[in-house]
This record gives C-alpha cells, structure tokens and sequence, in this order.
C-alpha cells in the first residue's frame, strides 16, 4: 500500500488499523445478537480515537503537544479494553473471542508507551524529598564545627 502522510509508516499506526478491522468484525457479530448497543457504541468510538489521535499526533510539530497526542491514543486504547472486558462480563462475549483484540491492543499501547516517553519533556511524575538549601547545610556546618550536636540544636530550636 502506497503511503501519503508520516503516520502511515508508523508500525503503531498500522497496528491500530489491524485493530479497527478487527473489532468490526467483533462489532458486526454482536449487532446480529441485538445485545450491547451501548458498549459496542463505545468500543467503536475509541478505537477510532485511537487511530486519530495518534495521526494527529505525529503531525504535530512541538514534542510535549506529539505526546498528549500519543497518551491520548494509549487512553483510548485502554478503554477499548475495558470495553472488551464489559462485553465478557455482561455475557456478550466470550474471553476466547476477544483474546486477539486484547493481545493486539497490549501490542499498541506498548509502542504508544514508548513513544510518549520518546516525546515528553516534562520531568518525571516522581515524588522526592528535596536536598536541603545551601543556606541550611551551611548552617549545620557551622554547627557541627562549634562542637554541638544537630540532635541538642533541635533540642533548642523545639523546646
């Protein structure tokens, strides 16, 4: 197949392409029961925001804008997911039927995973304590070399 735009080469892209066809097969079998519209309405929604996100996304230009784009798509990925899920829990679909959407799906938020860490500037969500300020470890320098002891200038400080 012949590609016009950057996101056609992307193996996400394509992967989520395979996904699209998938679950309209999925989609076609489970509107012939006439059961779980409002699902199936769902998965078919998300799995096309997927698909456009992570378009959208790898035309932007500004690397932190290409990863809200991505982690968007990983969203969207995430809640076909639960979808599949739901489709099992209300006894629409068996777990055997949804198995290759799943295992594809893993497959794409994988490379989506990837490429918002690729792409995002911003420092990691981790929470640390902060070192202390030159100031404060100046001050215990001087402490120390008076002969008294943090655990008596606390005493003080407290009591």
């Amino acid at each position: 197949m012949r590609t016009y735009f950057d996101h056609e080469n992307l193996d996400v892209y394509q992967l989520e392409l395979r996904f699209v066809e998938w679950v309209t097969a999925l989609l076609a079998n489970i509107k012939q029961r006439r059961c779980g519209a409002e699902v199936t309405d769902q998965l078919d929604r998300a799995s096309l925001s997927s698909l456009l996100n992570t378009a959208e996304g790898n035309g932007r230009r500004q690397r932190r804008t290409r990863a809200k784009f991505f982690d968007d798509a990983r969203g969207s990925v995430m809640e076909c997911a639960a979808c599949l899920d739901a489709l099992v829990a209300k006894g629409i679909c068996t777990s055997e039927e949804i198995r290759d959407g799943k295992q594809l799906l893993l497959r794409i938020a994988s490379i989506l995973t990837k490429l918002i860490l690729l792409f995002d500037c911003s420092p990691p969500s981790v929470v640390r304590e902060e070192p202390p300020d030159e100031e404060s470890a100046h001050e215990e320098e001087d402490e120390n070399e008076n002969g008294t002891h943090d655990s008596e200038m606390r005493g003080r400080r407290h009591g």
